[in-house]
């Protein structure tokens, strides 16, 4: 039996401009908060002996080397991680000896980016997320040359690059959130597991889009919404059960993989289950929803 997936088009319309525009206002009131690595500035990880003081207790007692807004994140049972302004070795080594006056702990890893060295490579993060996109829509521009009718090739790109800015926006809104309620930070492994996404659902999308060009080249061009409706009847098993089986181990690395890979993790489920749902449900119905504007011009 074959599911009629572009009859309820709407209603996936609906749900991804939702998801859509929640993201978009979130990005606009939150922002998101970028780590040091492009912002600048000093991190730190210790490891407590003892029990972990409180996070206000860390603050206190650092206070009076004015170090500005300092971000503490608890690690595991005895560990934390401190984020604040850039400082020099003699800053660092009081910093030491205070925490170890408050209860005696060991330093894990020291870490200083200077400012001009964050800011240069947020802007390389936004050239390459934007050369990926516009190289991944000439590829399926070119890809499906020899399918321009009914629909031009094209269109196939970009309805490819309207999925994907759908990936990314709604991950990218829930770190928005995320970074708003817990301090959650924008890091390279979160970029790299975005950049991970953005080739996962254009893999899937690409799947759907060739059996979708092998059955316009079987069949002849007839009826293109029959010609998709078939063509995702036929990948929708093989969609899913890659989906799923990704997203488990992805899960256990998010409850069992620790502080590190947590948000990395989060990052990939959020973004290939949005890829998952656009390739199936958005990506092709574009399609037939483009040409049937066509058709009515």
């Amino acid at each position: 039996m074959n599911i009629n997936f572009t009859k309820y088009s709407l209603i996936y319309y609906v749900i991804s401009v939702i998801l859509i525009v929640a993201s978009v206002v979130c990005l606009s009131v939150f922002g998101l908060k970028f780590g040091i690595e492009f912002t600048g500035g000093s991190n730190m990880q210790i490891e407590f002996t003892d029990s972990r003081p409180s996070n206000e207790q860390i603050s206190k007692q650092l206070e009076e080397l004015k170090l500005g807004d300092i971000i503490i994140q608890p690690t595991g049972q005895k560990g934390a991680i401190l984020q604040f302004k850039g400082v020099d070795e003699a800053v660092h080594q009081q910093m030491l000896t205070k925490i170890n006056e408050l209860s005696k702990s060991e330093e894990k890893s020291f870490q200083f980016i200077g400012p001009s060295v964050g800011q240069e490579l947020k802007n390389k993060t936004q050239i390459a997320i934007v050369m990926v996109l516009l190289a991944i829509t000439i590829y399926i521009a070119f890809a499906f040359r020899k399918v321009s009718r009914p629909v031009a090739s094209w269109k196939y790109g970009i309805t490819s690059l309207i999925a994907l800015f759908h990936d990314i926006l709604i991950p990218l809104g829930v770190f928005a959130v995320l970074g708003k309620l817990y301090n959650v930070e924008i890091t390279i492994p979160i970029i790299a597991a975005l950049l991970t996404v953005l080739g996962f659902s254009v893999h899937d999308t690409i799947v759907i889009f060739d059996r979708i060009r092998e059955n316009i080249l079987r069949k002849g061009m007839g009826q293109f919404e029959e010609n998709v409706n078939l063509s995702l009847n036929q990948t929708i098993g093989r969609s899913l059960s890659t989906v799923f089986s990704t997203l488990i181990p992805l899960f256990t690395m998010y409850l069992f993989g620790g502080e590190t890979l947590k948000y990395f993790s989060l990052a990939l489920i959020i973004g290939i289950t949005a890829g998952a749902y656009s390739s199936i449900f958005i990506a092709s119905t574009l399609l037939v929803t483009w040409r049937k504007l066509d058709e009515r011009r």
